[in-house]
């Protein structure tokens, strides 16, 4: 069975406004207002026109096209993020079945792959391991060293 207040909870968790929406929105509000009133400041009787279409049509249309928008956007990375990742561990996961990678290679190279999942982190993975390289020392020591004099 479920819970009734379950569903009342993932509604109102759903219904969140994203900030481009809340955006769109108060910028549609703001142009409804100023053309209504403009309208009115120059006289036209047909000026409370422009608030039940603004209101009742371009509003709801304007935050459903933002909400096409952003969930089309996030679809995209999220499949290439995932895709991209998924490539890697099934490359390797056939490369230690085949026996190219002997099973310490294969759990270091997958910790690698699973540190740097973002440009980020793949970044400072590599200039730690350049760092570690050439022989400078890291952070932890010369804070220890600037400490000492």
């Amino acid at each position: 069975m479920t819970d009734g207040n379950r569903i009342v909870d993932d509604a109102v968790e759903d219904d969140e406004d994203s900030p481009l929406e809340e955006l769109v929105a108060g910028v549609v509000m703001g142009l409804i207002f100023l053309v209504g009133f403009g309208l009115l400041a120059l006289g036209e009787w047909w000026f409370w026109i422009v608030f039940p279409v603004g209101f009742a049509g371009v509003l709801p249309a304007a935050v459903a096209l933002v909400r096409i928008y952003e969930s089309r956007r996030g679809d995209d990375t999220e499949v290439s993020g995932t895709t991209e990742t998924e490539d890697a561990l099934e490359t390797l996961r056939r490369r230690y079945a085949t026996g190219e990678l002997s099973e310490e290679e294969f759990e270091a190279k997958v910790e690698r792959l699973l540190e740097t999942e973002t440009v980020a982190d793949a970044h400072k993975t590599a200039a730690s391991r350049r760092t570690a390289r050439e022989g400078e020392p890291r952070e932890a020591e010369r804070e220890t060293a600037v400490d000492r004099d």
